[in-house]
């Protein structure tokens, strides 16, 4: 069974959620309102403040919904309620991001800067020229354009010269030995 998938998700105060048929979870908060279809095979039931999720079997796609579904809903009701930020550094001489209305420009060492305008529902904060600060209501949002921000120059091993998430670790490598004849 499930340890993640048993336990119920505690609704807070100032959140909203409704189910409808077909598996549709909507949760409103003060950080926003997000909206997520699931899989028929897991039944979602609210009952005295809490929301409960349950399988249908115990087939292993079913076992492999269960958790998921469960944690999914945490992180909506997390959203809604706290938000989610991830954090970028950017390294190297010369690097810098600006922000300029809902755009934010990237001069990474190209021939031209690079303008990424904001998703609907994500902010991002630029509060030095090295740091940017990209937060909103959706987790997978949230990463998903952390990462597109990153893949603009991802850190090189050699100098760390590029863009990399905060809490990140670049593995650094030795330049060549030098030695010769």
């Amino acid at each position: 069974m499930s340890r993640i998938g048993k336990k119920p998700v505690a609704i807070p105060d100032g959140v909203n959620v409704t189910l409808s048929n077909g598996n549709v979870v909507q949760v409103k908060g003060p950080k926003g309102s997000l909206e997520n279809k699931f899989h028929p095979n897991i039944s979602i039931k609210i009952e005295d403040n809490n929301i409960i999720v349950e399988r249908s079997s115990d087939e292993k796609f079913d076992r492999s919904l269960h958790g998921l579904t469960r944690t999914l809903i945490f992180n909506m009701i997390e959203g809604v309620t706290k938000g989610f930020e991830k954090t970028l550094e950017i390294n190297g001489v010369g690097y810098r991001a600006a922000k300029q209305g809902n755009k934010l420009v990237l001069n990474l060492g190209y021939s031209h800067p690079i303008e990424m305008e904001e998703p609907e529902g994500i902010t991002v904060e630029v509060p030095a020229a090295n740091r940017i600060i990209v937060k909103g209501a959706d987790k997978q949002a949230v990463g998903e354009f952390a990462a597109k921000i990153r893949s603009k120059r991802k850190p090189e091993p050699y100098k760390g010269k590029g863009i990399k998430y905060s809490d990140e670790v670049i593995r650094r490598k030795e330049g060549k030995s030098g030695s010769g004849k």
